[in-house]
């Protein structure tokens, strides 16, 4: 069921009333009085010169008497609609037989292919990658169950300064001798030689211009395959993409494709051609650049004494290409797009998952892209910028020396700290279970906040096992599944809701079915945490209240046992889209 039912009915009766049948209803904000409310009277009231209270009345007269799933009321010229116990029934147990019934379907399935990953290749992961990993796998997901042809990438960062720094400091730390001296026997490159080179050069770099510099012309000569610059590269890439790979299992995010920048660099001399010839670039002090500022930016308002103007709601032209020849970010993120679209046929969306300050770099490559035709007209360019990650101080979340906290660091504190929450518990636990739980705990203490908004990294808060929490919805079907292996052998019914514990179950799943439309449209995960909690709470009542192994009824408990499996079915389907897992025990 949807909203969409009840309005049926109510414009169906408002037009047979003579007026217009734009009626819409919402979820009511007063859950005591009525399920949901429509507003719409007052509207009409106005355009017809009436009393909202008669125009909602005229309206409910006017309902098909054979209804017998909903109950209808005025006040105060809202019309108040409940559902009644044959109705909530009739849902329960469609929702029961199929896991889709209640969930808006989509008009047309889309081909999207979602970046989320963003790694950069000889960094140690960090803390700023944890956003775009748990936002971008929940999105992925969230997809898939409308229907969608996902294609995820995880997008390297391979091919960067950050390359040249790193092989760089190899080098001059008497690493790569064997590939430039002929010295010595060919040597194993380790994740430890990298983490401790590129910390060091990416430190050298902000105070030594002549290292800085000789970095990237460096990385030029890696970009250009030029060896042994390339066959090194090769190596420290393939070596910091296993470990990749590893930290991203953990947070459970998987990816169809393993792509980098430099998959997608043979395709920049083609991007640059193709915007050439568009008349779309022009030098300026000695790079190529694209300018992209439309209508109301970059308006002069005001020239200073010297002649140099300055400008209203300022747009920077895109640069393409550096002076010695070097590509930037914008030239793989242009090229990677025109790749994209010549090697997947018919892609309805690209859509990436970064950092909300990167949001004026996706805007300038998006319209390049579109100034140059390399992304068709229809296809849509979205950038879902998240917010920061901050400690209790509110500023980002970092070491108390003041350094970003590694990715590893932090999954091996959220598996310490659920390990002493299960130990306090006296529960038998393993390092997966442990794992699950921090990770869990983790997951949804970000997807629960608005995809956009800054929020505070708690992780002693996220670990409570009651309140809005990842471990509470997981606890919630650890302790169904309990009852459900203690009445192994009974089997479940035909639902029938006859008392308010299972009517606020219903009613909570109605909510939680009618968020997913929400976190699509929204791109952001929050609303469907919200509902889950809110089901989760509705059945701990229910729990409380009424046992279900001492119902001597063996009808009602029948459909009690079925309403245990209603509700876990749809908490392991919210939790499979935030991509939370459930632990045997806890």
């Amino acid at each position: 069921m949807t909203t969409k039912d009840i309005e049926l009915l109510l414009n169906n009766a408002s037009i047979a009333c003579g007026y217009e049948g734009d009626l819409t209803v919402s979820f009511s904000n007063l859950p005591k009085i009525c399920d949901f409310q429509c507003n719409g009277c007052f509207k009409i009231a106005k355009l017809h010169g009436q009393n909202p209270v008669q125009v909602a009345n005229n309206i409910i007269d006017k309902i098909d008497k054979t209804n017998k799933d909903y109950e209808f009321s005025v006040l105060n010229g809202f019309i108040n609609i409940k559902l009644t116990d044959q109705k909530l029934s009739q849902l329960a147990n469609e929702y029961l037989q199929d896991d889709m019934a209640g969930i808006e379907k989509r008009e047309r399935k889309q081909k999207i292919v979602l970046d989320y990953g963003g790694a950069n290749v000889a960094k140690a992961l960090h803390i700023g990658h944890l956003r775009p990993a748990i936002i971008g796998e929940s999105l992925k997901r969230l997809y898939k169950l409308f229907g969608d042809e996902v294609i995820a990438d995880v997008h390297l960062g391979d091919w960067g300064l950050q390359m040249g720094l790193c092989e760089l400091q190899l080098f001059e730390d008497g690493k790569l001798d064997y590939y430039f001296q002929g010295k010595g026997e060919e040597p194993v490159i380790t994740l430890d030689m990298l983490n401790e080179a590129y910390p060091k050069a990416s430190a050298r770099k902000n105070t030594d211009e002549d290292f800085k510099k000789k970095a990237e012309d460096w990385t030029v000569k890696i970009q250009s395959k030029k060896e042994p610059y390339y066959s090194i590269y090769k190596k420290i890439r393939a070596v910091s993409v296993e470990k990749i790979k590893q930290h991203y299992g953990e947070l459970g995010a998987t990816f169809d494709l393993w792509y980098g920048e430099s998959d997608a660099s043979e395709y920049i001399p083609h991007a640059l051609k193709i915007i050439k010839e568009k008349g779309l670039a022009r030098e300026s002090e000695g790079a190529i650049v694209v300018d992209v500022a439309v209508e109301g930016e970059n308006i002069p308002i005001q020239s200073d004494k010297d002649g140099t103007k300055r400008y209203k709601n300022p747009m920077p032209p895109c640069i393409i290409e550096k002076g010695n020849g070097a590509v930037l970010y914008a030239t793989t993120d242009i090229a990677t797009i025109l790749m994209r679209n010549m090697t997947i046929k018919d892609i309805d969306r690209i859509e990436y998952v970064t950092d909300a300050r990167q949001n004026m770099h996706f805007t300038q490559v998006f319209r390049v892209c579109k100034l140059a035709g390399i992304s068709p007209k229809n296809q849509i360019l979205l950038h879902i910028g998240n917010g920061t990650m901050n400690g209790k101080d509110g500023k980002p979340f970092k070491t108390r020396s003041g350094d970003t906290i590694k990715l590893e660091d932090i999954i091996d504190m959220l598996v310490n700290k659920a390990s002493k929450k299960l130990s306090a518990n006296g529960v038998e636990f393993d390092r997966d279970t442990a794992l699950m739980i921090g990770v869990g705990a983790m997951k949804f203490g970000d997807l629960v906040n608005n995809v956009g908004k800054d929020y505070v990294f708690d992780i002693d808060k996220f670990l409570a096992f009651e309140g809005k929490t990842g471990p509470y919805l997981q606890y919630t079907v650890v302790r169904i599944n309990s009852i459900l292996n203690k009445l192994n052998g009974v089997k479940g019914g035909e639902i029938n809701i006859d008392n308010d514990e299972m009517r606020e179950i219903i009613k909570a799943i109605i909510k939680l079915n009618s968020s997913y439309s929400i976190c699509y449209r929204e791109k952001s995960l929050s609303s469907l945490c919200s509902a889950s909690f809110d089901l989760a709470s509705a059945f701990s009542t229910f729990y409380n209240n009424i046992s279900v192994a001492n119902e001597k009824d063996e009808i009602r408990k029948a459909g009690y046992i079925s309403l245990l499996n209603l509700v876990k079915n749809k908490l392991m389907q919210a939790l499979g889209v935030l991509a939370i897992e459930v632990p045997k025990k806890m």
